[in-house]
């Protein structure tokens, strides 16, 4: 593609920096613009399309084809995780994370698309691309958030607002970033720490998955009797089957949430005064849904006992393996930093779970339900504290063999593996000085004589010459010029 001055410039620049490259004559922020609006479209028509195969198998009274709009538009807000409110019943915030997979996966080619089509090239003006995607975004969403609502449900505005821009900044900027080369070749532009952090943080984040993967569908296994019953009870037909089916994937990621937070400690609630957690689980009436099966009902035991030390130790392992490759992905770090750095990347995993509980839990109206998830500061801050005690203690033991290792090398390994220490703290090594190294002949230097004034002054015996003496001739003096 042909590159053009009349990109978009960053913020602050003056007229004579670089701007941003742009493939053709049309501005970076039309580009994303037209992007925006092509995902919302498809998203919106994917889901219009859906809420009409329900409307027609099962016809509600009262429901137009403005009210399938509405909820098609209301179904696209929820994709987003933008709650609402129903009038007599309270808040809904308890929403299926599954969905945000559809306007996730557009805006993911939207913003590839922004990326080939604008010419942007360097990775550092990816933001800006995804930032062209991501405010037109979030006016369409406003504008969707304004137009669908009812007497029936009134979505939050400031959330379809927020929410939106954030999934469009994020999923944008990926699908941009992964627009300009593959992830190998990415991962190699980020810098050495960052991207150690990153490995580790990942690596940290699958184990724990994995986990929550493997406890959630082991837990929902064991009662697929009371599965069955339940989607028996509802009777939903095949069309109604179907969509029940799609509703529950879309929670799984939710389940998978919880799950985690389980293996943590903390666990979640499902209502007030409810917990679920390894030490005990006190439930009470559940709703009609096939999938809260998988939780265990009553007060007694959540896992067995045989169980309950390996789903505590989940978090440990995974710090463990972040510390791990946060070592081996980070040049060769100085032995008392090594523990900061694997620290580090079990502070970033709590973080990150911390806001994956907030978004998996939420309020199902101002009654008994109000309180139905885990809590993301709990999550959050035990997270950091397992992970990142782990990660810390298995950094600093890889890190100490590390350099052990490196000490036994042979000389030419060990130099290569200082240059390497040196250049990760951002310093430069200078040429070594060699010890019979000859000094300049035009610099003045002072020399002294350790011998001066010790020799008896009737001894006639002179001692022999030395090598600077016989250089500079200096006198037994207690110091001379050269």
């Amino acid at each position: 593609m042909r590159s053009s001055g009349a990109g978009t410039r960053p913020p602050g620049t003056s007229g004579g920096s670089r701007p941003v490259p742009s493939g053709t004559d049309r501005p970076l922020a039309v580009t994303g613009a037209i992007a925006a609006c092509a995902a919302a479209g498809i998203g919106i028509a994917v889901l219009t399309l859906l809420v009409l195969v329900g409307w027609i198998a099962a016809p509600h009274a009262g429901l137009g084809l403005t009210g399938v709009l509405r909820t098609a538009a209301l179904l696209w807000l929820i994709g987003h995780h933008v709650g609402f409110a129903l009038p007599g019943v309270g808040r809904i915030g308890m929403l299926p994370l599954g969905l945000v997979l559809l306007p996730g996966g557009l805006l993911w080619r939207a913003g590839r698309w922004v990326v080939r089509a604008g010419g942007v090239r360097g990775l550092g003006h990816v933001g800006y691309a995804a930032l062209a995607l991501a405010v037109p975004y979030a006016m369409v969403a406003a504008a969707l958030a304004l137009a669908s609502s009812s007497a029936r449900a009134v979505p939050s505005l400031p959330e379809a607002v927020v929410c939106s821009f954030l999934l469009a900044l994020t999923a944008g900027g990926l699908g941009g970033a992964r627009g300009i080369a593959p992830w190998s070749d990415l991962a190699g532009l980020l810098p050495g720490r960052l991207r150690s952090l990153t490995v580790g943080t990942a690596a940290a984040l699958a184990v724990l998955t994995a986990a929550g993967s493997l406890l959630a569908g082991a837990s929902l296994a064991a009662h697929l009797g009371e599965f069955r019953d339940v989607n028996a009870s509802l009777a939903p037909g095949a069309v109604g089957a179907l969509l029940l089916l799609l509703g529950q994937l879309a929670y799984v990621p939710n389940a998978i949430a919880w799950a985690i937070s389980f293996t943590l400690g903390p666990g979640f609630a499902f209502g007030a005064g409810t917990v679920v957690a390894p030490t005990g689980s006190a439930l009470g009436e559940l709703p009609a849904f096939p999938l809260l099966a998988a939780l265990p009902h009553g007060v007694h035991s959540a896992v067995p006992i045989f169980l309950s030390v390996p789903v505590l130790s989940v978090p440990y392992l995974a710090g463990a393996f972040g510390g791990l490759l946060t070592v081996r992905a980070a040049p060769v770090l100085a032995l008392e930093t090594a523990p900061l750095w694997g620290f580090a990347c079990g502070a970033l995993t709590g973080g990150v779970l911390g806001v994956l509980a907030a978004f998996a839990g939420g309020p199902l109206g101002n009654g008994r339900l109000a309180a139905v998830g885990p809590s993301a500061w709990q999550v959050g801050l035990v997270a950091g504290l397992e992970v990142g005690v782990a990660a810390a203690v298995t950094a600093g033991v890889a890190n100490w063999l590390r350099l052990r290792a490196a000490a036994e090398a042979p000389p030419a390994e060990r130099e290569t593996a200082g240059n390497e220490v040196v250049r990760s703290f951002g310093f430069t090594r200078l040429p070594d000085q060699d010890a019979d190294h000859e000094p300049d002949d035009d610099r003045h230097r002072i020399y002294l004589d350790p011998w001066a004034g010790t020799a008896d002054p009737g001894d006639s015996e002179v001692p022999p010459p030395t090598r600077l003496h016989r250089r500079f001739n200096a006198s037994r003096g207690p110091s001379s010029l050269p």
